[in-house]
């Protein structure tokens, strides 16, 4: 019976320790799988945020790209307006400077006719340069959406805040219509008033 009893505790202490054996392993297991699902984690992290790397270089790289063409194209209208301004400013000046110059009282009474068809031509001259100039800069214009410079006319009817006579009788129509219209109606009112 001491024997079996021997056997028995052998066995049982054999069990325990087969058993606290398995308990660590399992815990060493669990903890390899914490680690190893800790480790899956911040490799699907590091996936997703290289993903949204990738994705986020493409998209900037397009949007960059296209905005230095656009940008490119937009300083190339730009210096090519400027340009054209340039141009207009200092053919402006010049052809201002001419006309400033001329001074009639400075003529020969003996040259008139002369001076005055040199003066004249002057002036055709500058109203030619600003029209080209005028022309050339609202084809620039047209694709900014800048305000032009006034148009050179020659109008003999024209009068007061740049307006030609037909605009101001325009105006006047417009402005006096509605009366017209209120005086229709009260004298047709009126006779049909009077017919009963």
């Amino acid at each position: 019976m001491l024997e079996l009893n021997d056997d028995e505790a052998l066995s049982a202490e054999h069990l325990d320790s087969q058993v606290q054996r398995a308990q660590d392993q399992l815990l060493q297991l669990k903890r390899q799988q914490e680690q190893i699902e800790k480790q899956k984690r911040e490799l699907e992290e590091l996936s997703r945020r290289q993903e949204e790397l990738e994705h986020g270089r493409a998209e900037m790289t397009d949007k960059l790209t296209r905005a230095l063409v656009v940008l490119e194209r937009e300083a190339y209208s730009a210096q090519n307006r400027l340009e054209q301004v340039r141009l207009a400013r200092e053919s402006f000046a010049q052809h201002l400077e001419l006309i400033e110059a001329i001074d009639p009282r400075s003529w020969n009474p003996s040259d008139l006719h002369k001076e005055l068809s040199r003066a004249l031509s002057t002036v055709d001259d500058a109203r030619t340069e600003y029209s080209d100039q005028r022309s050339r800069l609202q084809a620039a214009e047209a694709a900014t959406g800048e305000a032009s410079l006034p148009d050179a006319t020659t109008d003999a009817h024209q009068s007061g805040n740049g307006r030609s006579f037909f605009q101001w009788l325009q105006i006047g129509l417009a402005l006096t219509l509605p009366l017209i219209i209120f005086g229709a109606i009260a004298l047709l009112i009126f006779f049909w008033m009077a017919s009963k």
